[in-house]
């Protein structure tokens, strides 16, 4: 039985993680979560899972009432309590579900602690993908994504040969916009934003793909963990989500992981570390893999994911910069504080304006850069007022 800490156990992966755990009682005991400030859904968890004895929220207020309320278990708050929950916990594997930057300082804990980590934190890999190769290739743990185009491209990489691969082809639904001219989104709300077309998602999560910048990160994501480089991995359009990702062969055949949009399939896989049954299709074209609909990837309308995908090539810690900027931007926006084309243009500025350092960071110098870029934006924000 294998024993799970889970970080972000509110939000969607975390939600259907938990209805996994509870599917699968004989192979997986949950004894530790972090919610946040959703600290409603405590009492559910624990009535589910007795065998909690860790718990993560994200204010002091609600750890002190927490504390008195469950004195058997050991709670912990904000940032500072992610990282300890990661250290002190009983588990064997962690699913990071976690939203954002904040998901980075546990990754690196779960994997110098020797454990599993099952990932559906991008910015983990966007900004400290270096340090957290590197600490694999020391040894340190093992890494499973949870995206479901990594989950995809990890099924489909499996059954081939690396010399078959002549491209990886990452899907990307275009978000909530995509039937919409890019000089048309000048005057769209955050609630036409939210209403994507085919995933339900969280509300930071809906803005990045409606942007792309979530396609952006999930190319990085994939040079991370599967050593391909940009000019083997490319972005293909396709409306209906069905088709999570493919592999463009050699021999002239399309090789294509082919489901429903739900992110069940997907964390199953890393739950239980790749070992599960699934089939793949073998096509030679687009249109053999069902009643589809496929299209060119324009640059010029979703710009996002080149200003990520240069900013990983320019090395160092640039990708702190964007990281930072894109979610201090998405945020301005959802609060009205900023256009919706606004936030590519903060984030390009902050990385135009910001100095960064060409080397190879460490977890301080990130952590440094991430809330210098965030002041930077918080005073552009301000000003604008």
């Amino acid at each position: 039985m294998r024993k799970i800490l889970l970080l972000g156990a509110s939000g969607s992966i975390g939600s259907q993680s938990l209805d996994i755990l509870k599917g699968d009682p004989k192979s997986f005991l949950l004894t530790s979560f972090s919610v946040g400030k959703r600290v409603e859904i405590i009492p559910d968890i624990l009535l589910s899972f007795p065998s909690v004895s860790h718990i993560c929220v994200q204010k002091e207020s609600d750890y002190d009432v927490l504390k008195a309320q469950y004195p058997s278990i050991h709670f912990y708050f904000g940032d500072e309590g992610l990282r300890q929950i990661c250290e002190e916990a009983d588990y064997d594997m962690a699913v990071n579900a976690l939203v954002g930057f904040a998901g980075l300082v546990p990754s690196i804990t779960v994997l110098r602690q020797d454990k599993i980590l099952a990932l559906a934190n991008k910015e983990s890999l966007v900004v400290g993908g270096r340090i957290i190769k590197k600490l694999l290739k020391e040894g340190h743990g093992k890494l499973y994504p949870i995206d479901s185009e990594h989950v995809a491209i990890a099924k489909l990489l499996s059954r081939v040969k690396p010399e078959e691969v002549e491209k990886i082809l990452i899907t990307a639904s275009g978000g909530s916009f995509r039937n919409l001219k890019r000089e048309e989104l000048a005057q769209v709300t955050p609630e036409m934003a939210l209403a994507h077309p085919t995933w339900s998602m969280g509300a930071k999560i809906t803005i990045d793909s409606a942007t792309m910048m979530n396609k952006g990160f999930e190319v990085i994501e994939a040079m991370v963990l599967f050593d391909y480089p940009i000019e083997k991995i490319e972005i293909l359009m396709h409306d209906e989500s069905h088709v999570h990702s493919l592999l463009k062969l050699k021999d002239g055949t399309l090789l294509a992981d082919v489901s429903v949009p739900d992110m069940h399939g997907p964390i199953a896989y890393a739950l239980h570390e790749t070992h599960v049954e699934f089939e793949l299709k073998r096509v030679h074209k687009l249109s053999e893999l069902g009643p589809y609909h496929f299209h060119k990837y324009d640059p010029h309308r979703y710009p996002a994911p080149m200003i990520a995908v240069n900013a990983y090539q320019k090395g160092g810690d640039l990708t702190t910069i964007l990281n930072a900027a894109n979610e201090m931007a998405v945020y301005a926006f959802l609060e009205g504080k900023i256009p919706f084309l606004s936030i590519e243009k903060e984030v390009e500025k902050a990385l135009a304006n910001i100095p960064y350092d060409g080397g190879e960071p460490s977890l301080r110098q990130i952590l440094t850069l991430d809330a210098l870029t965030r002041h930077y934006l918080q005073q552009r924000f301000e000003r604008k007022r």
